[in-house]
């Protein structure tokens, strides 16, 4: 048996493989071992250390945040800096798994600032919009 790493969509996994010698009298007929006969145990993949960048918090100009609840992509943005919006008014359509989603003011307030345009990818937690 040889143990291998093997990384898969990000993650590594451990897997045994056993060594098939062939013979010089004449071929072999091996059973064909399946998937789910294999040993995948997941390892721990080294961290990577970037170095830190401090930057300003986007709050600074505003005092409400408003962030991405899933990753997904900007369809629309509804409102511009400067716009007066009540709350559950929306201010921009998110895509997110072939489904819009409309994520709207929490609040009654004024947009400071946008983050984001139309076609932008973002991932969850990022600041979309803020209002004061």
């Amino acid at each position: 048996m040889k143990k291998f790493k093997v990384t898969v969509n990000g993650k590594v996994y451990e897997v045994e493989v056993e060594e098939i010698k062939e013979n010089n009298g004449g071929s072999k007929v091996i059973k064909p071992t399946t998937v789910s006969q294999l040993k995948a145990v997941p390892t721990q993949a080294p961290a990577e250390s970037a170095p830190k960048v401090d930057t300003p918090s986007p709050a600074a100009k505003g005092s409400k945040v408003i962030s991405a609840p899933m990753p997904g992509t900007i369809l629309d943005v509804k409102v511009k800096e400067g716009d007066r919006v009540k709350r559950g008014d929306v201010v921009l359509i998110l895509e997110a798994m072939k489904m819009e989603n409309e994520i709207m003011a929490p609040e009654e307030g004024v947009i400071v600032s946008i983050h984001v345009s139309k076609g932008s990818s973002v991932n969850t937690g990022d600041v979309l919009v803020t209002m004061d």
